[in-house]
Order: structure tokens, then sequence, then C-alpha cells
């Protein structure tokens, strides 16, 4: 009698992570055209105080000191949160080995990237160092909560070799104490 759960093969567990590459990688786009809509947006009326922070923590403490409290919460939030896609998504398409050190130095590269173009290019944005590093920090927490468990659900295994089963060797059983006599009738 079978049971209908028939085991994965090597053929099916590939087919599920080049499945799960393609998802990640479609929703890393789509990600990046939210990304691009959010950040690289012009602000016109912060046209005349937008200046670059080099400086980690000077934007931190701006938002404690001149912020409302959930003014604070919505810009540290809202950086946290644009930094978790990558935390969940990328684990899916990096490579294994140093995956979580790879993650973060993708994240750090690209955030960078965005910020250097939100200076550069976009009227009332300006680079911000604390940006970076508040994406950066989500990345992080999205890798460590889901993003090696998604990987590690995903990834592609080589199939296990299968071993050949041993005939059954019937040892008889060791008596102990005296030895038992028969006698005859």
């Amino acid at each position: 009698m079978t049971t209908g759960a028939q085991p994965r093969t090597p053929r099916g567990r590939t087919a599920l992570h080049v499945g799960a590459m393609v998802v990640a990688f479609l929703a890393l786009v789509a990600f990046s055209a939210v990304l691009a809509r959010l950040t690289l947006a012009p602000s016109h009326a912060s046209a005349d105080i937008a200046t670059a922070n080099l400086r980690p923590g000077s934007s931190l403490r701006q938002y404690a000191e001149d912020y409302t409290f959930l003014a604070a919460c919505k810009q540290i939030g809202g950086n946290l949160l644009l930094g978790v896609p990558f935390g969940v998504l990328l684990p899916v398409l990096v490579p294994r080995s140093m995956r979580m050190v790879r993650v973060i130095a993708l994240t750090v590269v690209v955030m960078a990237l965005v910020e250097l173009a939100q200076g550069a290019v976009v009227e009332g944005r300006a680079f911000d160092v604390d940006d970076v590093i508040l994406n950066t920090t989500g990345a992080l927490l999205g890798y460590l909560l889901l993003g090696r468990r998604f990987a590690h659900a995903t990834a592609a295994r080589p199939a296990r070799p299968v071993k050949p089963v041993k005939p059954v060797r019937r040892v008889k059983p060791v008596r102990r104490g005296r030895p038992r006599v028969r006698r005859r009738r």
C-alpha cells in the first residue's frame, strides 16, 4: 500500500531551486522599482535644506532631537524596512559560502549607490550614511529572521546515495552462567 507522498527526486529539488531563484529575482526587480520610486523622487520642499551626511549617527541624533516620535519612527523604520527584502531574497541568489557576508556587502553597495544617485541627481535629496547603515541593518535582520530559512528550504541539494542493504546475520545468543548438562534417559 502506498501513502501517496513520494520522496523528492533530485530533478524535483533542482526545479524547486530554479523556481525559487526566478521568483526571488523577479521579487528583487519589483522591489528595486519600488525602491527607485520611493528614493529617487524629487523633494522640492527640501531642496534648500538637504545636505549630505557623512558622519554616522548624525541623522539619527537629528531624528531624536528635532522630529516627533512618530516622524522619527517613520524615518528609522522606513529605512530598516527598505533593507529587509535584500536580506530575505538575496540568500536565494547568493552562493552558500559566506552567504551573510555577501548579503551585507551587496546591500551596502546597492544602498550606497542609491544614496549617491539621490545626492547627485535628485533635487531635494542628499547622500546620508545613516540611511545606508539602517538599510544594511534591515537586510541583516531580514536575513537572520527569514532569509536563512528561505534559502535553506529552497536550496538545491545533491541526491543522497542509496546504501546497499546488508544481509542480516543471525547470531546465537550467548548463555551466561553455568553450562547446562544434558542427561540421557
